[in-house]
């Protein structure tokens, strides 16, 4: 969806163009735009206004500018802030003062459980206004009061899988076809680590089976639906299985020295993409498009895509549309997000910038279902992400999941990088997340 779009320690990607038979395009950020009119005008025609942040896609999708036709009388403007945390301490000032705020609300996946437990009386329950049942169920909850009411509509979300490099697996003697590499770590994670293993005895010289510790350790984790919080709102980190496997798996991955160490989105990680040393990325939907971005021409069609290990898949990422209770066109700004979040929009915007759809019924729609990334080796995305979307787990989310993520893989990059024992790193990260958690 955006260029940088940044919550939390997470970076989201360059957006990238996919559809059937159109090659992976870095798209740029959309600048800020005028917020317009709050006031219909003599002959009735209003202002809209959409803040969000980053990239969503609808003005690349042409999406405004269609809505315009269907609604001659109804120009929607948008807002846009590169990066999410700037945007998100705006939204809650104006949120607390009841003014400033834009008709339609982006909204972070990371932040919505803050704000269902803190400001859903805030926010329109467009329960009323969409067929939630559209989307996957788990990304309905996110957005869910225990009460049924929904400040959110979905927008996209981040299924995860597994890129990697043909080339590179065929130089250590590995398989190289996506159904062969997947059949590898079909078992799980620890298998996806026993992989790395075997291309380690013969990998080709300066090159890393993965990436980064960390970014394993985040598509574990949120492969399971027990993570950083309970049902309850109590922070379980300590004893979260999710986290036990994924801090195990981790410590492993770096004492067998299977990862290059690069934090994702940093400096050095863009340089080793360019460079070609890494082998296999933890890849949620929108992650192709960084990749396709920094490893350039030179290794177009070298890269591929395979289904995340296990049977049950991961998410990382994704976002929402809200209707601000107080602002100025509340029922004309729930018929947008219900026209924007539908299948045939959500398809659109999945075809200019990649963006993968959480409303189901876009799964079957062309531009979705036939999706290739021809600088991965015609990857069917379509169809690997639509499979991953609907068997991924319905989590708890908790108010500072972004902190615990970011401060325990904050200790796994050092591990990698300076050599801190396991143990004392997790004393480390437990010791700052209960600083912060209380």
């Amino acid at each position: 969806m955006r260029i940088t779009r940044t919550v939390a320690g997470r970076s989201r990607r360059t957006a990238v163009m996919v559809t059937t038979g159109l090659s992976a395009t870095a798209l740029l950020l959309t600048g800020c735009s005028d917020s317009g009119s709050d006031e219909a005008d003599a002959n009735g025609n209003i202002t809209l206004t959409v803040a969000d942040f980053g990239q969503f896609g609808y003005k690349e999708a042409g999406l405004f500018a269609k809505y315009h036709e269907l609604h001659p009388n109804i120009t929607v403007k948008e807002n846009v802030t590169a990066d999410e945390k700037v945007y998100y301490p705006k939204l809650l000032q104006q949120l607390n003062t009841g003014s400033g705020l834009a008709d339609v609300q982006g909204i972070e996946v990371g932040r919505t459980k803050e704000l269902v437990d803190t400001k859903a009386d805030a926010f329109v329950d467009l329960a009323k206004v969409i067929d939630t049942d559209q989307w996957v169920n788990w990304k309905a909850l996110q957005a869910s009061t225990d009460e049924g009411k929904v400040i959110g509509a979905g927008t996209d979300i981040g299924p995860m899988s597994i890129c990697y490099r043909r080339d590179l697996f065929e130089q250590a003697g590995l398989p190289a076809d996506r159904e062969a590499v997947a059949a590898k770590f079909a078992g799980g994670w620890e298998d996806y680590l026993k992989l790395g293993e075997a291309y380690k005895a013969k990998a080709p010289k300066g090159t890393f089976f993965m990436d980064s510790a960390s970014a394993m350790y985040n598509g574990v984790v949120s492969s399971d639906s027990e993570q950083y919080y309970s049902k309850d709102g109590e922070p379980i980190y300590k004893e979260s299985a999710g986290v036990k496997a994924g801090w195990k798996l981790a410590t492993e991955a770096v004492d067998k020295k299977l990862t290059q160490g690069l934090a994702q989105f940093s400096p050095p990680w863009q340089a080793a993409l360019r460079k070609g040393s890494i082998a296999t990325v933890a890849c949620p939907a929108w992650m192709a498009a960084q990749i396709s971005t920094y490893s350039g021409d030179e290794f177009k069609g070298k890269w591929d895509i395979a289904r995340t290990p296990g049977e049950t898949a991961a998410n990382w990422g994704g976002s929402f549309l809200s209707v601000p209770a107080k602002g100025k066109h509340v029922k004309e700004a729930g018929e947008l997000v219900k026209w924007l979040t539908a299948p045939e929009q959500q398809a659109a915007v999945f075809k200019a910038v990649g963006v993968f759809p959480s409303n189901k019924g876009a799964y079957e729609l062309p531009d979705v279902k036939n999706a290739k990334l021809p600088y991965f080796n015609n990857a069917p995305i379509g169809e690997i992400y639509a499979e991953e979307a609907q068997v991924i787990p319905a989590a708890v989310l908790g108010p500072k999941d972004g902190v615990i993520k970011d401060t325990i893989s904050t200790q796994i990059n050092n591990m990698e990088q300076r050599g801190t024992d396991p143990d004392k790193a997790w004393d480390d990260a437990t010791e700052a997340i209960d600083k912060v958690i209380g």
